[in-house]
């Protein structure tokens, strides 16, 4: 799960990291103010967004209003000092998706974390992925269908439970290519379309391989449509 958290107070923001990091699959970024969050939002793609309103540049309530506005539909859960009920309405009237008042304890937001990711389907109860009868169990790392299991390559692993936490939207090869591989890696962006291939056909055999649709001169999309 790719989580961006984005706290001004550096402290709590490593402690939060640290504390979500001791999950299975939790990928964490941290930014410490609102105007390079709002940069990276905006290009990449995240599971879950755990954001502060009151930040030094470009406030939460700020940041979350434009990305409702570009339709971006990623998860927000809003944190902040304020306790006052007008300010929990005024979040969630523009799309927050939960709302936690410092000080918290750390417990209560993983609870909200994975309470968040089980409503929009990105995990279920028992850390599984799902697409029709296709499942990744993403404790053991092994994928079934039909309840048989199929075998990939760790990047094909990597490139499908991607695919399947972001169902029905398109990801460009730069996007698969810098969470596999790191945006620090100097292998050629072409590994992208040779990982996939070898993922098609290792789901040929149950014809599954007919979700991962090109976009041609964009990158890929995992549907049924």
């Amino acid at each position: 799960m790719r989580i961006l958290l984005v706290e001004d107070n550096i402290v709590l923001a490593d402690t939060i990291k640290e504390e979500l990091s001791n999950q299975n699959n939790f990928n964490i970024e941290v930014f410490n103010n609102g105007e390079e969050a709002l940069y990276n939002i905006e290009r990449n793609i995240y599971d879950i967004i755990i954001l502060d309103i009151m930040l030094p540049d470009l406030s939460g309530i700020e940041i979350l209003k434009s990305l409702r506005d570009q339709g971006v539909k990623t998860p927000v859960i809003m944190l902040t000092a304020k306790e006052e009920l007008d300010d929990k309405v005024g979040a969630f009237s523009i799309g927050a998706n939960d709302y936690i008042t410092k000080p918290f304890y750390m417990e209560e937001l993983i609870a909200r974390v994975y309470a968040i990711l089980r409503t929009t389907g990105a995990i279920s109860s028992e850390n599984i992925l799902e697409f029709k009868s296709l499942k990744i169990n993403l404790n053991s790392r092994k994928v079934y269908i039909d309840g048989e299991e199929i075998e990939l390559y760790k990047k094909q692993y990597d490139i499908l439970e991607y695919f399947l936490m972001n169902k029905g939207q398109v990801l460009l090869k730069e996007q698969i290519y810098d969470r596999i591989w790191g945006i620090e890696c100097d292998i050629p962006l072409e590994i992208v379309e040779v990982h996939i291939s070898g993922l098609r056909k290792n789901l040929a055999c149950k014809g599954y391989n007919k979700y991962i649709k090109t976009k041609r001169g964009i990158g890929y999309i995992f549907d049924d449509e």
